[in-house]
């Protein structure tokens, strides 16, 4: 509802002004003030955060593979050589799926030495090439880690745990979130003096995030691997989480 003042003259005067109120130029150069209604003065707005803890049911594993030549070309073929060695070998024995193995990082570049005399010189090349790879047994990673090695694989750059359908945990997750905005909510409007009303108004922030993963230790894994140990590899719990940010009406 809006409150519409009197004008004086060519200027309007405004007896009692609410916040939140706005001005509109008319005919002449004058101004008319009006008063909205009070509504940013009753509301509480918050954010509601809800967060629960389960088991991982996938992991993507960063496997891959560098090889140093004196050429491009030959750095390239040892690589490709041996990421086509592990590939073969993720597929026969131990059945993952092509969809389940994918090419994320791959270059050829220089290496260099410098000195004063003869300044910067090529010494050699140094190809990459890395695959992701999704694997759901997860009582087995440390074996196909190991494994991946004996193939030629020397640079496990990281292990994920992560859950496949997070689907299945958003409602749980939205309904702590919303649970914590009303806490939070409540206790403002009781140091406020005043009443909780209906919610407004709600949205997710995080609604395209993906879910929070568990990243194995890099560094116990390559203990392990020193020591001529299996890689162990434990799995733990991964966290799904999401935020809220909510407006109430204050009574």
């Amino acid at each position: 509802m809006k409150t519409w003042l009197k004008p004086v003259g060519s200027v309007l005067i405004a007896g009692a002004l609410l916040a939140g109120g706005a001005g509109v130029t008319g005919l002449g150069g004058s101004t008319t003030v009006y008063a909205d209604q009070d509504v940013q003065r009753n509301v509480i707005n918050v954010v509601g955060k809800g967060e629960i803890s389960v088991k991982p049911d996938i992991a993507y594993l960063s496997i891959g593979v560098d090889s140093q030549a004196a050429t491009a070309q030959s750095a390239q073929k040892a690589t490709a050589d041996k990421i086509q060695k592990i590939t073969a070998l993720l597929k026969t024995t131990w059945k993952i799926e092509d969809k389940d193995i994918k090419s994320t990082t791959f270059y050829v570049q220089p290496n260099y030495t410098y000195n004063e005399k003869d300044g910067q010189k090529v010494t050699g090349y140094t190809a990459h090439h890395t695959l992701q790879v999704s694997y759901r047994d997860l009582s087995k990673v440390g074996q196909l880690l190991d494994a991946a090695s004996g193939a030629g694989a020397n640079n496990i750059e990281s292990v994920q745990f992560s859950v496949e359908n997070r689907d299945q945990y958003e409602a749980q997750v939205i309904e702590k979130a919303m649970a914590n905005a009303d806490l939070k909510a409540g206790a403002i409007a009781k140091a406020a003096k005043r009443q909780l009303g209906v919610v407004l108004a709600v949205s997710q922030g995080d609604a395209q995030n993906p879910i929070i993963y568990a990243e194995s230790s890099m560094a116990k894994m390559a203990a392990d691997s020193n020591a001529g140990n299996a890689t162990s590899v434990e799995p733990g719990e991964v966290k799904v989480s999401t935020q809220l940010s909510v407006q109430y009406e204050m009574k």
